[in-house]
């Protein structure tokens, strides 16, 4: 589930209802959102009610249900497109792009580009027709997400039945999807299978943690494969067998190779400070609807990923096992 934090500044002159203040900031979200979706509120780390009222110093995070808006403008935003037929788009998603609208990136994400690519309206342009045919019509059909700054395969429905036949590939793991990162480490075994449990993180609630001592949290499994290693860096082949929040990012750490660039669960690398996210899907394996056989997408590796193997090679000897 996302999540949204904001910290009441220290020259805030009242007290104000916490709804309100929310609503308030630049990326903040309505009233009739909150209520809508929120699942869990903090301040200062206790439960509080949305009529709880703020005050300087106050530290607010609002976890909500991952639901995707019905009131979503299309954007004239440009799309590396893989594939599309009648049923699916196939995108290859730029870092940095967010998945859908959502409390601090309500435009300029995946979904508005994708409305606007499919010549879809928004609601206060369509005259005619009842609520539910117009939002049926223009519905984005997300089946699975990507973190805003991992890059790659994306595939999206473009009908009702297609979103189906698709999450039903995503719920009973029929389908393949595999993932390159550049991690800081080198691993101990070249191939590995990594079950865990996945919990959110009692130390910092922005992040999940990896644990082998508990039923709590959901099961996560990752298989692995170290393509290459220079000095203490690796090249892996990531293939997801559950999809958690954070898996790949959450496993990689608990390997010991946190990806490098990650901001949130690995340090600033003195080699390269100015990484980013060293993650990208690379290819999804999956059966498209009216198609008998399973059709697999590819991209290219990120100029980004060139860039840093390129320095790799050049600066550290390559490691063998």
């Amino acid at each position: 589930m996302p999540f949204f934090s904001a910290k009441v500044p220290a020259d805030f002159p009242d007290q104000q209802r916490l709804d309100k203040f929310i609503a308030s900031l630049p990326n903040g979200m309505n009233r009739s959102k909150l209520k809508s979706g929120v699942n869990e509120i903090l301040v200062n780390g206790k439960k509080v009610k949305l009529s709880q009222k703020v005050k300087a110093g106050d530290q607010i995070d609002i976890q909500w249900e991952d639901n995707i808006p019905d009131n979503i403008d299309p954007e004239n935003i440009p799309l590396d497109i893989i594939y599309e037929d009648d049923n699916v788009t196939v995108v290859n998603k730029k870092q940095g792009m967010v998945t859908h609208p959502a409390c601090g990136n309500w435009t300029g994400t995946l979904v508005n580009a994708l409305l606007y690519h499919w010549g879809r309206q928004s609601v206060e342009q369509l005259k005619e027709g009842n609520a539910a045919e117009i939002l049926e019509r223009r519905r984005p059909g997300i089946v699975h997400r990507l973190d805003k700054e991992t890059s790659g395969i994306i595939i999206t429905a473009k009908n009702r039945d297609a979103e189906e036949f698709l999450q039903k590939q995503f719920k009973d793991k029929s389908l393949q999807k595999e993932y390159i990162c550049i991690c800081c480490g080198r691993p101990k075994k070249r191939t590995g299978d990594i079950r865990t449990q996945i919990i959110r993180d009692p130390k910092n609630r922005h992040r999940f943690k990896a644990v082998t001592d508990t039923d709590e949290g959901k099961f996560a499994r990752t298989l692995y494969h170290c393509i290459a290693s220079y000095g203490n860096y690796s090249l892996i082949r990531v293939r997801l067998k559950t999809g958690r929040t954070h898996q790949i990012r959450v496993h990689m750490k608990y390997l010991g190779c946190p990806i490098l660039g990650d901001q949130t669960y690995n340090k600033p690398d003195s080699n390269f400070p100015d990484a980013t996210l060293m993650l990208h899907s690379v290819q999804l394996k999956i059966k498209l609807p009216g198609i008998e056989e399973y059709k697999t997408f590819r991209t290219k590796v990120p100029g980004r990923f060139q860039k840093i193997e390129k320095k790799l090679r050049a600066k550290f000897p390559k490691n063998e096992y």
